[in-house]
């Protein structure tokens, strides 16, 4: 192994960012008692960050990764969807806990691999056993990766009549149960080119997959569905709201608002983890209910109580950072990651490398 350079070269001084951010006082609290850290995406910087906390106070890092969307994270690997791929990262404790100083990580994701998809607007990611789900929204359907195709279309609406790349009903979320997708979030329930668009603001809804099944109707733009202690979580984007939905009758109970265009969720114990989003004023984005609900929009973490159902905690970026697409927590208190460009993230790359790598020949 290698160790990472701590000074910053000039290929690194030319993509830096300003990023400010302030957090609340009891945050880094949080993280701690919780020993968990943080990973967020952010596809307009370009980046995925890591929150942990170090000597009781925020730390957070940031790696290049083209156009960051969907991660799909457990102790042992990581895959972030980008651009044109899907990055495969692999944690190897041992190297970990040999970067310096000694004994300051628990984990450290590796880059390993990549596979190009070409640009499928890939959205949420998650492990169904050994294989990687891909929300692929450009091709409107759940897909799985193959080294002879781009992808494997494995599921699509059914109102949806056709594998093309038109973002027919802009499928975005997918929460899994036994390692298999069991409901996603579309935006419309539509069947031509971009058709939610002009309806984005009230035609969200939830659907139950394999059956296409709508478990729920009316939202607004939603995203980032989970399945946690049987209950069904997801985020009322437009509304900046997180909710509840009874699969069964479909019932809507709102838990809290939030001050920003809700996207990207993780629920650790009785705290839930809300990515938020200024709103850019375009098509996509425009005239949605939470532009009517609050007056300024913040991007950052919120963190919610669900016992008291209120926000307890934030962490705001005021500067370098507008949005946040995807949050993911995992059970290491210092995880780190060592990331595909690693020497503009301003570092030298760690060398994964076998116990005897004496040549052969």
């Amino acid at each position: 192994m290698i160790q990472p350079a701590n000074k910053v070269n000039t290929e690194a001084q030319e993509n830096l960012r300003e990023v400010s951010y302030e957090y609340s006082n009891n945050l880094a609290q949080i993280l701690k008692h919780l020993q968990i850290s943080l990973f967020f995406s952010t596809y307009q910087a370009g980046k995925l960050g890591i929150v942990t906390v170090k000597e009781q106070t925020l730390d957070i890092a940031f790696h290049n990764f083209e156009r960051a969307m969907g991660i799909a994270l457990n102790k042992s690997r990581m895959a972030v969807g980008g651009k044109d791929w899907v990055y495969f990262l692999k944690n190897d404790t041992d190297i970990a806990m040999q970067i310096e100083p000694a004994g300051s990580h628990d984990a450290c994701f590796l880059t390993k691999s990549g596979q190009y998809t070409g640009d499928i607007s890939i959205h949420d990611l998650a492990w169904g056993g050994q294989e990687l789900w891909i929300v692929n929204t450009r091709f409107s359907c759940l897909c799985t990766l193959s080294n002879n195709y781009n992808f494997i279309p494995q599921w699509r609406p059914n109102f949806v009549s056709a594998i093309a790349p038109e973002d027919r009903c802009h499928l975005n979320g997918m929460a899994m149960v036994n390692g298999m997708p069991k409901y996603v979030t579309v935006l419309g329930q539509t069947d031509t080119p971009g058709g939610w668009r002009s309806q984005k603001a009230h035609a969200g809804c939830i659907l139950e997959v394999p059956s296409s099944e709508v478990i729920t109707e009316g939202l607004s733009m939603p995203h980032s569905p989970r399945l946690y202690q049987g209950v069904l979580w997801v985020l009322n984007s437009g509304k900046g709201e997180l909710i509840t939905v009874d699969p069964r009758s479909g019932k809507q109970e709102i838990i809290v608002a939030l001050p920003g265009y809700t996207r990207g969720l993780a629920i650790v114990g009785k705290y839930a983890f809300v990515g938020l989003s200024k709103i850019r004023e375009t098509a996509i984005f425009g005239n949605l209910p939470i532009s009517d609900r609050f007056d300024e929009l913040k991007c950052g973490v919120a963190v919610v109580d669900l016992q008291t159902r209120q926000m307890i905690s934030c962490l705001e970026f005021k500067s370098g950072v507008d949005e946040i697409f995807d949050l993911q927590a995992i059970a290491f208190s210092s995880a780190m990651i060592s990331g595909p460009y690693a020497v503009t993230d301003g570092v030298m790359p760690i060398w994964s490398l076998p116990a005897s790598a004496a040549p052969k020949y």
